[in-house]
């Protein structure tokens, strides 16, 4: 038994939002009691305390939509690659790494993304994932890694006709296949079925995921990420993105799209009525130079929106900031954004969690999971139930988390990692990094 305080604890819990001065009691991977340090200290006399400093104590933060093989594309820069549109960055960049992608690489690839992920607080992760390298048995190598680090992942792979019929079929059965592994674990592993976007899936493909698909898993997608999505669906089957979907049967309360920047009313309120969920990537989005979705209309219309960061950071409080700021610029009005963007990442990440996820995480209270971490933030003014989102959004980043506890376990305190060795894990990653520049740079 664990008692983490003592520190000002923000539940996310409406009905007990902030306690001054307290503590949470962990136990067997569940939250036993949230309350005052003092009155619990004392009746857990025998737990072991995790000293928080006085600290902000959180909810483990959730990032809904993730891309781990992206990871070691860090600094790599390949000779003649100057794209000019989102396609050349795809054809450039992306699927000449993943073409490259062997089962070490996709270890490595994780290892880096997971240490990020408890450095910066974060908890529980949705991935979609592609090695056409190496297709078979990745997502495992994936989910082992993931139980090492103790972040609970929904893992995908991402079917596409780009590498032809063969790869598209092995890619298919990998989601077919790792389903059922993670259906054995439904507390730390979820499972959907990843697909690329539209403009690389045939309606032949669709039809043959869907008859592969016997256990419903749900799908993972990117929608209208960039306007060739868009045009590719209206030059081959005479309607936009969206709509082909729709169509295909592929929309629906188990499916994420990703994106959705170039939708219109029309698909829009498709997303919603289907109970879609779309999650909102911004840096990804702005580095791509893609546009930005229209995130009033899209939670004005009742689309649940989530919060993720597309493989361009782990750290869930950037995506926040960048997430308030770009939908200023996009709508020209300073006041909107405020509520919106955390709704996103504090409650509609946690409930997107609780639908795909065997676990009740994103609150600090009794019977929720045991994933808790602790900022070192000092307030510089009044801090309390009406402003914390706010001293957040200015006052803190992902790095200013100090202890990081997943499932009742401590994996990182005081910033030091428990249990594993830095240093030595990052020698290898880069190690294996090189081996994979050389074949990519060769």
């Amino acid at each position: 038994m664990i008692l983490l305080g003592e520190g000002t604890v923000i539940t996310r819990d409406p009905a007990n939002p902030i306690i001054t001065r307290g503590a949470v009691v962990m136990d067997k991977g569940a939250i036993v009691e949230v309350g005052a340090y003092d009155t619990l200290k004392s009746k857990y006399a025998d737990a072991t305390v995790v000293n928080a400093h006085g600290k902000l104590i959180m909810p483990g933060f959730i990032n809904a939509h993730h891309h781990i093989y992206s990871a070691l594309a860090r600094g790599l820069s390949i000779p003649g690659n100057n794209p000019t549109n989102f396609n050349e960055i795809l054809e450039g960049l992306w699927f000449f790494l993943d073409r490259h992608l062997k089962k070490e690489d996709v270890w490595a690839s994780a290892v880096a993304t997971y240490l990020a992920c408890i450095e910066n607080g974060v908890t529980s992760i949705f991935d979609h994932h592609a090695s056409y390298g190496e297709t078979e048995g990745s997502l495992s190598v994936i989910a082992d890694v993931a139980r090492q680090f103790g972040v609970r992942s929904c893992l995908c792979y991402e079917v596409s006709d780009r590498n032809g019929h063969e790869e598209m079929e092995k890619a298919v059965a990998e989601n077919v296949r790792f389903g059922k592994e993670a259906a054995k674990d439904p507390a730390h592993l979820g499972a959907m079925f990843g697909l690329h976007a539209s403009f690389t899936l045939s309606d032949d493909t669709l039809a043959y995921v869907r008859e592969q698909n016997i256990d419903k898993l749900g799908y993972h997608i990117h929608v209208a990420e960039g306007m060739a999505d868009v045009d590719d669906s209206l030059a081959k089957y005479g309607v936009r993105t969206v709509e082909r979907l729709y169509r295909q049967g592929i929309l629906g309360d188990r499916t994420i799209a990703g994106h959705c920047i170039h939708v219109d009313a029309e698909e829009i309120k498709c997303l919603q009525e289907t109970k879609t969920t779309v999650v909102h990537n911004p840096e990804s989005n702005m580095g791509n130079a893609v546009g930005a979705p229209d995130i009033l209309a899209l939670y004005k219309a009742g689309v649940r929106l989530g919060l993720g960061t597309d493989g361009y950071t782990s750290d869930m409080l950037e995506s926040y900031k960048v997430a308030n700021c770009l939908v200023k610029h996009r709508s020209g009005l300073p006041n909107q954004g405020w509520t919106e963007i955390p709704t996103m990442l504090f409650d509609n990440n946690r409930d997107i969690a609780g639908d795909f996820l065997n676990a009740r995480v994103g609150i600090l209270k009794a019977g929720a999971a045991a994933d808790v971490i602790v900022m070192d933030y000092t307030a510089p003014t009044r801090l309390d139930a009406t402003n914390i989102n706010g001293h957040l959004l200015f006052g803190a980043n992902g790095m200013n988390v100090i202890t990081t506890i997943s499932d009742g376990v401590v994996r990182m305190q005081d910033r030091q990692l428990v249990g594993m060795d830095k240093e030595k894990l990052m020698e290898e990653v880069r190690r294996v990094a090189d081996g994979l520049w050389k074949r990519l740079l060769a």
